[in-house]
């Protein structure tokens, strides 16, 4: 009878083998995002839904599923947060959940969503969601059967049971209450902002700035912050966003517009911080679960930290700024760092979520929270959503979108089937501001040593809380772990009420 190392070498062996062919998969789809021909697209479907299926079959693979049952009732042994344990048990449980999803599914699921992204970017292109409707529809009722196989025998709704593959065991009725706590005293300072007498100079950051220029000046801080370029890579798509295709392998993809820096830029730092995340994992454990990252609300904590903690604070641009005027002059020659900095920061309810201000940003979120859930349920019907859309719009940020474009067609993830995914944001916007402010308080002066440029430090304490342990701890237990306290909203809350209030003069208390 083979022993509990035989048998564990063997489960990670094949573990390994499906992340082969599932990061081949990524590249096909990392292509197909960054310069497929349009006429190529059906054979592409094609090719990606094979690798899926192979890849599914792989990790649902009976004998595989035998040896983690038995692993499972022998791993009692190791520590539970040890890298044997967690190998066992995280991939014991992507089994038992890939095991309800029948290998026609997973492949059909695969054509549709290649296929849905580049429908979505025509659709988006030419401004009219009736162009993605059907296309919508079919993925919607592929995600309702997974969503409701997966729940089969569990008391969690279809909806959570997709959540689950991106924030897992997060439950509807906890995140509304999270929400909640973070919309109350957001909508009230929000009003404040907008009430208060002192605002920002918007023009302070429009003007023309060359894309050429935005594309060497994106690369150059992406790499101050920590982003390998020797084991990563920055190019352009037409919705952000980062993928990791081997150990040393890592995509980041922004897009700018000629005419707003900040757009670019933002979108850089954003997909850089996914992407130190991902390099600060553990290279030796790739494709197993001490390798991967822990969630995806984890993985947004990192990207919107260095967006936003980092990326909009005062020291940031102390450091960056007479960079920033140099090489985009002379837009820039007669705007002081206090104006920049203050316009970078402005408040003020927009249409595009990626280029939201981070007050307003989770206003977004919940919009898109209750309609795919709503969408997933049955209760909104598809035809209904582009007018159910533009009233959430209207009443939870007073304005209201005058195109597809800007309103229901914006965003990638139902194209690419990522049902349950938006809830993460927020969830990392939280995890965000709680470890930057304990990293501030065990680093010491970060304000001083972000002004001068010297970002290793936060990188290393990152990479050392969070990184290293990959999927050895939910993201629950990483913040209590970094922080000392469970995930809460009061940092966040407490770190934009101090700041909007130094900006825009608000009253204390």
């Amino acid at each position: 009878m083979p022993d509990f190392q035989s048998r564990f070498d063997s489960v990670c062996q094949r573990a390994r083998e499906a992340m082969q062919l599932q990061t081949a998969a990524d590249t096909l789809e990392w292509d197909e995002r960054t310069g497929l021909p349009h006429a190529a697209g059906e054979y592409r479907a094609n090719q990606v839904a094979s690798l899926r299926a192979i890849v599914h079959g792989i990790r649902t693979d009976s004998s595989y599923g035998d040896d983690l049952t038995w692993l499972m009732g022998h791993a009692t042994d190791h520590n539970p947060h040890s890298d044997i344990r967690a190998t066992v048990e995280c991939l014991h449980r992507d089994w038992d959940r890939d095991r309800k999803l029948p290998n026609d599914l997973v492949q059909r699921t695969a054509e549709a969503t290649v296929r849905g992204q580049q429908v979505w970017d025509e659709a988006r292109k030419s401004d009219d969601f009736s162009l993605f409707r059907n296309t919508l529809n079919e993925i919607l009722d592929l995600k309702r059967e997974a969503g409701e196989r997966l729940c089969e025998g569990t008391d969690r709704s279809a909806y959570e049971a997709l959540m689950d593959e991106y924030e897992p065991n997060a439950s509807v009725e906890d995140l509304q209450q999270v929400f909640e706590r973070v919309r109350r005293p957001l909508v009230k300072l929000i009003e404040q902002v907008t009430q208060s007498e002192k605002q920002p100079n918007l023009k302070a950051i429009e003007g023309v700035f060359p894309v050429q220029d935005q594309r060497d000046f994106s690369h150059r801080v992406a790499e101050a912050i920590g982003f390998d370029f020797d084991r990563g890579r920055l190019d352009e798509t037409s919705h952000p966003f980062c993928t990791t295709l081997g150990p040393h392998d890592c995509r980041i993809l922004t897009r700018y517009d000629p005419h707003v820096l900040s757009s670019g830029l933002f979108g850089t730092l954003h997909e850089a911080g996914h992407g130190t995340y991902e390099q600060g994992l553990r290279t030796d454990w790739f494709g197993l679960p001490p390798g991967s990252y822990a969630s995806l609300g984890i993985h947004e904590s990192q990207s919107r930290l260095w967006e936003n903690q980092v990326g909009r604070s005062q020291a940031f641009w102390q450091w960056l700024y007479r960079d920033t005027q140099q090489t985009f002059s002379p837009q820039l020659d007669e705007v002081g760092l206090d104006s920049f900095y203050f316009a970078i920061n402005a408040v003020r309810p927009s249409l595009i979520r990626v280029e939201a201000d981070e007050a307003t940003y989770n206003l977004h979120i919940l919009i898109r929270f209750d309609l795919e859930r709503e969408l997933i349920e049955g209760s909104l019907p598809i035809d209904d959503l582009p007018e159910a859309w533009n009233a959430r719009y209207e009443s939870d940020l007073g304005i209201r979108p005058d195109s597809d474009a800007d309103g229901v067609l914006q965003d990638v993830h139902w194209s690419a089937g990522l049902f349950g995914y938006f809830p993460t944001y927020t969830l990392g916007n939280l995890a965000a501001a709680q470890l930057f402010a304990t990293a501030t308080e065990q680093i010491g002066d970060l304000d001083e040593l972000l002004a001068r440029g010297e970002f290793r430090p936060l990188l290393d304490w990152l990479h050392q809380r969070i990184h290293f342990h990959g999927r050895c701890f939910s993201g629950n237990e990483l913040v209590q772990r970094a922080c000392g306290s469970p995930l809460s909203a009061e940092p966040l809350t407490a770190y934009l009420t101090e700041k909007l209030g130094r900006l825009y003069d608000l009253p204390r208390g």
